[in-house]
C-alpha cells in the first residue's frame, strides 16, 4: 500500500518548489523595479543625469548588471537528450558484463537498445521532460523520468508475451539494464535540476526583453506576458521616443529608460535577447523608422500584434503563451548554429595552424631580420555587437611608423611598409596570426572582416558613409569573408568599395550556413591570387 504521509510530503515539496520559482522571479523583478525607480523617479528621462554612451546613470548601471552569457534553451535540451541516449546505451553495455561477460545478448540486444532509445525519447518528450519548466522541478521530474523508463520495459514485456520478440534475451540482463538505466537517468536529472535552478537564480535561463514603445498598449502587453504560465521572459525596461504626456515614465511598474538611440547603446552593453516593438501594425511609417534603427542589433525583434487582433498563419509569427507576435528579425547564428560554427572554427583553425606553422615561423624570422621591432602587431577593431577587440597580425610596417589607430590608410608604394611587409600583405600572410584569435573566440574563421575602429574614407568614418554599417557586427568578424571572395579586399578609398563590402557582409549574415562557410574557406586560397588592391 502507498503511504499517505509520503504522498502528502511529495505534494508539499512540489508546491514549495513551484512557489520558490515564482518567489524568485517576483523578487528579482521587485528588486529591479525598485532600484531603477529610485534612481529615475517620475521625471522625464530627457532630464536624467547622463552616463557613458548617452545613457542615463540608472540605465547604464542596469545595463552593466545585465551582462554575462545566457544559456540557450535549445542547446540545453539537446544536450540533455544526448545525455539520455548515452546513459541508455552505456547502461545496456554495462549490464551485459554484469555477470562477468556471461550474459551474451548479440544483435538482439543491439536492436533492443536502439528501440529503447527511440521509445524513451518519445515517452520523455510526451511527458514534457525536456521542458525547462519541468527540469527545474525535483520530485516531479524524477517521477516523470522513472515512469517513462518503466513504460519502455513494460512495452518490451508486452511484445515478448504477445509476439515472442525478444524472448531470447536473458532476463538477468534486462533486469540489470532496467536498474542501471533508472539509476543513471535519475542521477543525471538531479544534476540537471541543480544546474537549472542555479542558472535561473543567476538569470542565465531567462529571455531578456526590452519593450519598444510605451503607453496603454505596452501596459496591456506586459500584463498579458506576465500572465502566461511558465513564462521565461524577463522584461528589462521600456524605451520610447515619445514625451511623457504620450508615453508615461513608468508603465506597469517598469520604467522608461530612454529613447531609441539610447536603446541601441543599452542593448550593446546588456545581454538582451529580444526587442518587442509594441506599436500598432497600422502605424507602418513609425514601425519602419524604428526597425531601420534597431535591425543592426544581434537580437530577435518581435512586433507585437496583441492590440490588432489579427489572425496569422504560422509562418512568420510566434507566440509567447497566447500573445501573438510578428517575427520581424531573427537573431543570426543562434543556438545550435552557434555551437556548430564554433566547432567548425576550432577544428579548421587548429588544422590550419598545424599546416601553416612552418610558414608562420619563416615569416616571423623574415620580419625580425628585415627591420627592428616586434614580430606581431596588435590593433583595436570592431568585433561582435560593436565590441572593441584586439586582433593579431604580423608586423608589416616599420615599428616607428606603425599606425595602430588606423589614422592613415595604407596606399600603393606606402613608405611605411617594409620590404617583407609588402610581400606578406599581398599574400595575406600577415593575417595568419588571427588564427589564434579564432581559437580565443574573438574572431571566427569566416565572417565580415573586422575593420579598424577609426576606419574612414575621405575623412568620413565608415558608419557615416554606409547606412546600417553596424549591421555587419551582428555576427563575429572573420579571418576571411564573402566580401573578400568577391574581390573586395585591400584599400578602401571610395564610398562604393565600402558599400560593396557591407553589401556582401549582410548577404553572408542573411544566408549563413556551415556549407557556405566551407565554400568561402575553400575559395579563399584561390581568391588570394588576385593581389590587385592588396599593398
Amino acid at each position: 500500500m502507498s503511504n499517505p504521509a509520503f504522498k502528502r510530503s511529495e505534494i508539499d515539496t512540489r508546491e514549495a518548489e513551484n512557489n520558490a520559482g515564482i518567489d524568485l522571479r517576483q523578487n528579482l523583478e521587485k528588486q529591479f523595479r525598485h532600484s531603477v525607480n529610485d534612481a529615475i523617479g517620475p521625471q522625464n528621462f530627457h532630464g536624467l543625469p547622463k552616463g557613458e554612451n548617452g545613457l542615463s546613470v540608472a540605465a547604464l548601471q542596469l545595463a552593466q548588471s545585465l551582462g554575462g552569457k545566457g544559456i540557450s534553451v535549445p542547446v540545453l535540451t539537446g544536450l540533455v537528450r544526448l545525455t539520455d541516449v548515452v546513459l541508455i546505451m552505456a547502461s545496456a553495455a554495462v549490464a551485459g558484463f554484469a555477470g562477468g561477460g556471461e550474459l551474451s545478448v548479440g544483435w538482439s540486444g543491439v536492436f533492443s537498445t536502439i528501440a529503447a532509445v527511440l521509445f524513451t525519447l518519445a515517452f520523455f518528450q510526451a511527458a514534457d521532460v525536456y521542458q525547462v519548466s519541468v527540469m527545474r522541478q525535483g520530485l516531479s521530474q524524477l517521477g516523470r523520468v522513472a515512469a517513462g523508463w518503466t513504460l519502455v520495459f513494460a512495452m518490451f514485456a508486452l511484445l515478448r508475451s504477445t509476439t515472442g520478440i525478444g524472448t531470447g534475451l536473458p532476463d538477468p540482463w534486462i533486469g540489470a539494464w532496467f536498474a542501471l538505466g533508472l539509476t543513471g537517468l535519475c542521477l543525471s536529472r538531479f544534476v540537471v535540476y541543480s544546474l537549472v535552478r542555479h542558472w535561473m537564480t543567476r538569470g542565465r535561463l531567462e529571455r531578456r526583453a526590452i519593450i519598444v514603445g510605451g503607453g496603454t498598449a505596452a501596459a496591456e502587453l506586459i500584463h498579458e506576458i506576465e500572465a502566461q504560465p511558465d513564462n521565461d521572459i524577463r522584461i528589462c525596461g521600456i524605451f520610447d521616443d515619445r514625451a511623457n504626456d504620450r508615453s508615461p515614465p513608468v508603465v506597469a511598474g517598469y520604467p522608461k529608460l530612454g529613447n531609441i538611440s539610447a536603446l541601441v547603446e543599452f542593448a550593446r552593453l546588456a545581454r538582451i535577447d529580444m526587442l518587442i516593438v509594441c506599436i500598432p501594425l497600422r502605424a507602418e511609417k513609425r514601425v519602419l523608422q524604428l526597425l531601420k534603427k534597431l535591425w543592426i542589433l544581434p537580437v530577435d525583434i518581435r512586433l507585437s500584434a496583441h492590440t490588432d487582433k489579427v489572425r496569422f498563419r504560422n509562418r512568420g509569427t510566434s507566440f509567447i503563451g497566447t500573445v501573438p507576435f510578428v517575427d520581424v528579425v531573427e537573431k543570426p547564428i543562434a543556438n545550435w548554429d552557434m555551437v556548430g560554427k564554433r566547432i567548425f572554427d576550432l577544428v579548421f583553425a587548429s588544422a590550419a595552424i598545424v599546416a601553416l606553422f612552418p610558414l608562420m615561423v619563416a615569416a616571423a624570422i623574415a620580419i625580425r631580420l628585415d627591420s627592428k621591432g616586434p614580430i606581431l602587431f596588435r590593433q583595436k577593431r570592431y568585433g561582435f555587437n560593436n565590441e572593441i577587440i584586439e586582433i593579431l597580425k604580423f608586423r608589416s610596417m616599420y615599428s616607428e611608423m606603425s599606425d595602430p589607430d588606423a589614422k592613415q590608410v595604407v596606399t600603393k608604394g606606402d613608405p611605411r611598409v617594409t620590404r617583407v611587409g609588402r610581400f606578406i600583405r599581398k599574400t595575406s600572410i600577415d593575417e595568419l596570426p588571427q588564427l589564434f584569435n579564432v581559437l580565443a573566440g574573438t574572431l571566427s574563421l569566416v565572417g565580415p572582416r573586422p575593420h579598424a575602429v577609426n576606419a574612414h574614407t575621405d575623412n568620413t568614418t565608415w558608419d557615416d558613409v554606409v547606412d546600417g554599417y553596424f549591421a555587419r557586427h551582428k555576427v563575429k568578424p572573420g579571418v576571411t569573408g564573402w566580401a573578400q571572395i568577391n574581390g573586395w579586399r585591400g584599400e578602401v578609398d571610395t564610398q562604393q568599395k565600402i558599400e560593396k563590402r557591407v553589401e556582401c557582409d549582410v548577404y553572408y549574415i542573411e544566408n549563413w550556413s556551415i556549407l557556405f562557410d566551407l565554400k568561402i574557406l575553400l575559395l579563399t586560397p584561390f581568391r588570394l591570387l588576385n593581389t590587385e588592391n592588396a599593398y
